[in-house]
């Protein structure tokens, strides 16, 4: 490995500069960066799907962490730069540059990835639901993801509390998820209006017996009329009131006092 330039100094050379239409905020911080790429545990010589590089400083310590990074990029601005830090880590980095929405990763690699990001914040949820809706075990090892604040809480959101709902059940229910590490706004350049947060996601076994399609028609249910009780908001979905009495569910109870184990063994008995 080379010597590398100051990020801040590639940035002005390339003249870069980061895009609000396309959700970018630079960080620049090697050691916030160095920190980001251990929370995934050891990566030398592990495969790496990085979304949303931008110019390269997730990846630098990615690539100084010695893992093999494949990094899709939307912005054809960032691509040289990048070509450049695959120059100073030969045969560790592979760029490709598109929609990482439109891009199957799955046949980018032949064994199974970790994920590690700093998302754009305007795909970052989008891709976190299709990367949980995956068959399970999925094609991934794990997820280290930067998203705003308020969707890291959703995401590790515990019942009874504001940020739980449809996103902490798809989240929790056959993985373990935790927030890694708060990223105050002033790390990026420029500033967002909001804090952020990496969380840190692991794939579970999934529970037996139970179908992902009901446990999403139930959650959908329930929370889509939260402030109702569950005899009303769950009234929709076929068999949903016979599970409730099956499980010993009061009736009514609102969705956000509803734990995941409750909704996966609801969602078992809508699956016999």
């Amino acid at each position: 490995m080379t010597e590398l330039p100051p990020l801040r100094e590639v940035i002005a050379r390339h003249g870069l500069s980061a895009s609000k239409a396309l959700g970018q905020n630079f960080l620049f911080d090697a050691q916030l960066l160095a920190r980001i790429a251990r929370i995934p545990g050891d990566l030398t010589d592990a495969e790496v799907l990085e979304i949303g590089p931008g110019p390269g400083g997730l990846t630098r310590a990615l690539l100084g962490a010695g893992a093999r990074v494949t990094a899709i990029e939307r912005d054809r601005r960032c691509i040289p730069a990048l070509e450049e830090l695959g120059e100073a880590f030969p045969g560790q980095l592979k760029v490709i540059e598109g929609d990482a929405l439109t891009i199957d990763p799955r046949t980018l690699f032949d064994g199974k990835p970790h994920i590690a990001a700093n998302l754009p914040y305007n795909i970052g949820t989008a891709l976190l639901v299709g990367w949980l809706s995956a068959s399970w075990l999925p094609w991934w090892q794990s997820l280290t993801l930067m998203f705003q604040r308020e969707v890291a809480e959703r995401i590790v959101a515990a019942p009874g509390s504001d940020a739980y709902g449809r996103l902490a059940v798809l989240s929790q229910w056959r993985s373990t998820a935790r927030i890694a590490m708060p990223v105050h706004r002033s790390a990026f350049t420029p500033p967002p209006k909001v804090m952020s947060a990496v969380v840190h996601i692991v794939p579970t076994a999934q529970p037996e017996g139970v179908k992902l399609g009901k446990l999403e028609a139930l959650t959908a249910a329930a929370f889509g009329q939260r402030r109702k009780m569950l005899r009303q908001s769950l009234r929709s979905v076929p068999g949903a009131l016979d599970a409730l009495e099956a499980e010993g569910i009061d009736p009514t109870r609102r969705a956000e006092t509803v734990s995941v184990p409750e909704f996966v063994a609801l969602a078992r008995r809508l699956s016999a």
